[in-house]
C-alpha cells in the first residue's frame, strides 16, 4: 500500500473532517472566540489527526505485508484464508469468514471438475482403444477389394487412426506424468517405428524419406517421441510440394542430442511460424488445402514440454519446413547452451 492509495481510500474521512473544523471554526468566530485560540484548536487537531493517520498507515501497511507473505509462501493459493493469522477486528474476521466460505465452494467445484474431467478421459481411452479394433478389421477385409478401391480405403483409413492417435495423446496430455516412461532409447529405432507407422501415408503422398547419422542414444519416452516424428511426417505429407522429400537427421552437442525433421514443402509464412504451435492454429497453409485441425503441432510441443524436449522451428516459403527437436541429457535436462549453433552449422539440407 502506498500513501496515495491510503489518501485515496480515506478521501471521504478526510473531507468530512476538514469540513467539520471550517464549519466549527465559523461557529466560534461568530460567538466571539479569539483569532489566536482558534489557530492553537487547529494545531492541535492537525496534529492529532495526522498523527492518528500516520499510525493507521503504518498498521495497515504492515498487515498487508504480513499478508502478502503469506500468499507468496504458498503453493496452493486457494488455501489462503485457511492459513491467515488471527483478524485484528471484526470486520477482518466478517471478511476472512466470508473467504474460506468462498474457498470451500471453489475447492469442491474445483474437485467436481477434476472427477468429471478424469471420468471423461478414461472414457476417451477406452472408447480410442476399442474403436482401434473395427478400424484394424476394416483395414484386413479391404484386401480383398480391387487394388484401386483397396488403395483409397487404406489411405482413409490411416487418416482415421492418426486422428484415433491424436485423441488419444491428447487425452493422456491432460496428466503426462501418468503415462510416460523416460528411459535409455536409441533414436533410429524410434525414428525407424514413426516411418513404418505412416508409411501407408508417405506412400501414397509419393515421399521419399533419407535418414542419416541416426545411432544416438537419448533418455525419453519412446511413446510419445513416435507420435511427435509421425505428426511431422503427416504434416510434411499434406503440405509436401513437387518431387517431395523428408530428411530427418540426428547429431550430438555436448551431452544433449537434436533431431532434425526436414522437408522441401510450400513453407509457412513468415507471420505465421511464431502461431503455429498454438492450439487449433491451421494458418493459410491449412485453410487452403482443408483438413488440418491445427492439433497436431500443438500437442507435439505440449507433449515435447513434459519431456523436457526443446522445439524449433524454421520456414520459408516455397522452400519448406525444418523442425529441430533437442533432447535434454541424462543430467542437466534444462542445460541448451550451443545447441542451434550446433545444429546450424551441420550441414543439414534445408530445404
Amino acid at each position: 500500500m502506498t500513501v496515495m492509495e491510503f489518501l485515496e481510500d480515506r478521501l471521504g474521512n478526510i473531507v468530512f473532517q476538514a469540513v467539520f473544523i471550517i464549519a466549527a471554526s465559523v461557529f466560534l468566530l461568530v460567538t466571539g472566540t479569539e483569532a489566536g485560540i482558534l489557530l492553537l484548536l487547529f494545531v492541535i487537531w492537525f496534529l492529532f489527526f495526522v498523527g492518528i493517520q500516520t499510525a493507521a498507515f503504518f498498521r495497515y501497511r504492515s498487515r498487508l505485508r504480513e499478508l502478502q507473505n503469506i500468499m507468496d509462501g504458498l503453493d496452493e493459493k486457494y488455501l489462503f484464508a485457511e492459513c491467515v493469522p488471527k483478524a485484528g477486528n471484526v470486520y477482518e474476521t466478517k471478511l476472512f469468514d466470508l473467504s474460506r466460505r468462498a474457498g470451500k465452494a471453489m475447492i469442491g467445484a474445483v474437485s467436481d471438475a477434476r472427477a468429471a474431467q478424469r471420468e471423461y478421459r478414461e472414457y476417451v481411452e477406452s472408447w480410442i482403444h476399442e474403436i482401434k479394433t473395427p478400424i484394424t478389421a476394416a483395414g484386413l477385409i479391404c484386401r480383398n477389394a480391387n487394388p484401386e478401391v483397396r488403395w483409397k480405403l487404406s489411405r482413409e483409413l490411416a487418416q482415421v487412426e492418426a486422428h484415433v492417435e491424436r485423441a488419444l495423446f491428447y487425452a493422456r496430455a491432460e496428466s503426462p506424468e501418468k503415462d510416460f516412461f523416460i528411459r535409455q532409447t536409441h533414436l533410429a529405432d524410434l525414428v525407424d517405428e514413426a516411418i513404418l507407422q505412416y508409411r501407408m501415408l508417405l506412400m501414397q503422398s509419393g515421399i521419399r524419406i533419407e535418414t542419416g547419422n541416426m545411432e544416438q542414444t537419448v533418455y525419453t519416452d519412446g511413446k510419445w517421441v513416435i507420435f511427435i516424428i509421425g505428426q511431422l511426417l503427416q504434416n510434411a505429407a499434406r503440405y509436401r510440394g513437387d518431387d517431395a522429400l523428408v530428411t530427418l537427421s540426428a547429431g550430438r552437442c555436448g551431452k544433449q542430442v537434436w533431431l532434425t525433421v526436414c522437408d522441401n514443402g510450400i513453407g509457412i509464412p513468415a507471420h505465421e511460424i511464431s502461431r503455429v504451435w498454438e492450439r487449433g492454429f491451421t494458418g493459410s497453409n491449412g485453410r487452403s488445402r482443408g483438413g488440418s485441425t491445427g492439433m497436431g503441432l500443438y500437442l507435439c510441443r505440449r507433449l515435447a514440454d513434459c519431456l523436457e524436449i526443446g522445439t524449433e522451428i524454421t520456414s520459408e516459403i516455397g522452400r519448406g519446413t525444418k523442425v529441430t527437436l533437442i533432447f535434454p541429457a541424462k543430467t542437466g535436462l534444462k542445460d541448451r547452451n550451443n545447441i542451434t549453433n550446433a545444429v546450424n552449422t551441420a550441414n543439414l539440407t534445408n530445404p
